[in-house]
């Protein structure tokens, strides 16, 4: 039972009594139930309006959550493979047949490892080209 019906069932009693509220005892308990009365509408009006804000404020933790993935990216993913660090992959060009082969970087730089095409099985090798260091151009 919840206040308003707890507050009717008073109301009730105090009916079902035949009170006389004319007399002093009479005037005081119905000054009481009065009171109850509007107790129990604010309450409920409070209720009401804490209901509406849970309301509001569980949609704006879906739109601050539609945030943060748009923003920071969604790291579902990363959650599940752990703190592993993901080690880089490279996409290979055949020379002979032109199909892709994706090797780790181990494997890249590893000079003992031969890296073969997986469609046509042809083996090549893989140059690394020298970084140039740019030299800062001298002002006038």
């Amino acid at each position: 039972m919840g206040i308003t019906e707890k507050c009717a069932y008073i109301e009730g009693l105090m009916e079902g009594l035949e009170l006389d509220t004319t007399s002093k005892e009479g005037k005081v308990l119905a000054a009481i139930v009065d009171l109850l009365e509007e107790v129990c509408d604010e309450v409920k009006s409070l209720d009401d309006n804490m209901d509406q804000i849970y309301d509001e404020l569980d949609a704006m933790d879906e739109d601050m959550d539609d945030l943060e993935a748009a923003v920071y990216g969604d790291d579902e993913e990363e959650d599940e493979e752990g703190d592993e660090e993901a080690e880089a992959e490279y996409e290979l060009t055949c020379p002979k047949c032109g199909a892709v082969t994706v090797v780790d970087e181990a494997t890249l730089l590893d000079e003992n490892s031969e890296i073969s095409c997986q469609n046509c099985g042809a083996a090549f090798d893989i140059e690394f080209g020298a970084e140039e260091e740019e030299t800062p151009e001298e002002e006038e």
